[in-house]
């Protein structure tokens, strides 16, 4: 399946995420497949492709033969309302449809009615359980997650998510297929927010309780997290670039997912941007004013303060990729690649807290945890074992 450019890729939702996955398949040498219950969607799509390539084109990154064959291998699904049968002979269909579970069952319910027996049904889903996804199918063996990040195109990253019930040879088949798009692949176990979207809930949870603290501001906290933590945006200008709607929901979803454990309780901060539509870039508004004349506030360069917060945000960082090493969400190589390639943070996770110290590491923590009394505070028990060995947590 790896190199097979035979294998006709189906691609269901034509937003932001669809269109970049028809895009990269396409460019891997697929026919693709590609509808929306929206016609116009489709277009759009097909258009942001377009300028896409050409700017390939531009670059030198491909030649204008290449391009025009790559955009000619997409056709439009045509009317989703009416039928799904242009994804009859496709050998994979991934959805990047809406992050709700009952239309995403539905949909997998209306493809099983027309795709071949060995077509692999996948889910871009970013939170939702993968088993839930595929529990109503006739063949819940061949569906498995496959998590891209936005844009798809750039970023290398792509999480693959068994599902209980998924058949190994069906991991293997995505995992191969992939790969073959020159992406990096990880494999995460079926837990909310799988690696990505579980590990990184500290870097804006945390900074979003400095924010309602009074501790710092948001443009003095992403200052602190971009010069002094070498991140490369920091929490508050990359909540409006991803949409704070988007954020939210997720962090709501791993929430519940975990039964309301506190280390993931959302911040009402957010909620209540939300609730104002504050959503970020695409509305104009959210931690900062985008308008027209707006001016960006000045954060205050204390480095000591700075570098406070980001002792603090680290912390809860790699005490979170401990812990899924600790649950065995993924290996421990598979979660530094994720965090690194997934969300370009400046180093792993386990190797970040290596550096520091797992001992420090923890002090901090235990200190947090005696001065506020929450359960959001509380140690990996993996970390606890390693600083009482004297081992690395990347181990």
């Amino acid at each position: 399946m790896a190199g097979d450019s035979s294998l006709v890729v189906g691609v269901v939702g034509a937003g932001a995420m669809g269109g970049g996955i028809a895009q990269v398949a396409a460019a891997a040498g697929h026919r693709v497949v590609l509808g929306d219950v929206h016609a116009s969607a489709v277009d759009r799509a097909l258009d942001g492709m377009r300028r896409a390539f050409a700017r390939d084109v531009e670059k030198g990154r491909l030649d204008r033969t290449a391009a025009d064959a790559a955009l000619a291998r997409v056709s439009p699904a045509g009317e989703l309302g009416a039928s799904f049968d242009r994804y009859a002979g496709c050998g994979i269909v991934i959805e990047a449809v809406l992050e709700d579970l009952t239309v995403k069952r539905t949909l997998f319910a209306a493809l099983e009615q027309v795709v071949g027996d060995e077509c692999i049904l996948a889910t871009n889903t970013s939170s939702l359980s993968v088993a839930a996804i595929g529990g109503q199918c006739r063949r819940a063996d061949r569906v498995v997650g496959v998590h891209f990040f936005n844009p798809a195109p750039v970023m290398p990253l792509v999480e693959i998510v068994p599902a209980i019930s998924t058949d190994a040879s069906v991991v293997e088949r995505a995992t191969a297929l992939v790969t073959g798009w020159k992406k990096t692949t990880v494999v995460a176990t079926d837990t909310p927010g799988f690696i990505v979207n579980r590990v990184a809930r500290p870097f804006y949870g945390e900074s979003l309780r400095l924010l309602e603290e009074g501790v710092a501001d948001a443009p003095t906290i992403d200052w602190a997290m971009r010069e002094l933590g070498g991140f490369r945006m920091g929490p508050f200008e990359l909540m409006d670039f991803i949409g704070n709607d988007v954020n939210y929901a997720v962090t709501e979803s791993v929430f519940e997912g975990f039964y309301h454990d506190p280390r993931y309780k959302p911040a009402l901060t957010q909620r209540r941007l939300v609730e104002a539509g504050w959503y970020g870039r695409k509305r104009e508004r959210g931690y900062y004013d985008y308008r027209d004349g707006a001016v960006r506030p000045e954060p205050t360069r204390n480095e000591a303060l700075g570098r406070t917060m980001v002792d603090r945000v680290v912390a809860m960082l790699v005490n979170e990729a401990v812990e899924a090493v600790h649950l065995r969400v993924a290996s421990p190589v598979d979660i530094e690649t994720a965090m690194t390639k997934g969300v370009n943070y400046p180093r792993g996770l386990l190797a970040w807290g290596d550096a520091i110290g797992p001992a420090t590491v923890l002090a901090r923590l235990e200190a947090l945890q005696s001065e506020y009394g929450e359960d959001r505070y509380r140690p990996s028990p993996l970390l606890r074992r390693r600083v009482r060995a004297g081992e690395p947590l990347l181990a």
